[in-house]
């Protein structure tokens, strides 16, 4: 356990690169993934988030936590619960700050997953932390 500590803090700096090239590599598969016409939509939250420190830490983070929303495994019902159906469910107001709005839409997709989840996986045990994980977002 030692060892893995050690290791973990002396690679920081490469952990972290792999987190923002996983964000950079996403996106595109994001935009493929995306109906045509909500294309120009999800690349304009992505921009609004990303123009903002604390919004690019919550792209990153979540994009790692739940995944970019383009596989078959990310759904239940159809409906998946990645960083693509957080952005495409933000509606890109300017009355709202980008990140409120992404807290705000993250919420909803995640309470969406764990409603539309099998109910043996029990799901809703992981509710609170994934909320209060996603509220952390407006803390940074």
């Amino acid at each position: 356990m030692k060892q893995l500590r050690a290791f973990l803090a002396n690679t920081i700096d490469l952990q972290t690169q792999f987190l923002i090239a996983r964000l950079g590599a996403a996106l595109p598969k994001m935009l493929a993934e995306a109906p045509a016409a909500e294309r120009d939509h999800v690349q304009r939250q992505f921009d609004r988030l990303a123009s903002d420190p604390a919004g690019c830490y919550a792209l990153i983070d979540y994009v790692n936590f739940k995944g970019e929303g383009t596989l078959a495994t990310e759904r239940y019902r159809g409906e998946g619960w990645g960083l693509l159906q957080v952005l495409e469910n933000m509606r890109g107001t300017d009355s709202q700050s980008a990140l409120d709005e992404f807290v705000t839409s993250a919420k909803t997709v995640l309470r969406r997953r764990v409603a539309n989840s099998p109910p043996e996986r029990g799901e809703s045990r992981w509710l609170p932390g994934w909320l209060a994980r996603v509220d952390g977002y407006r803390a940074r």
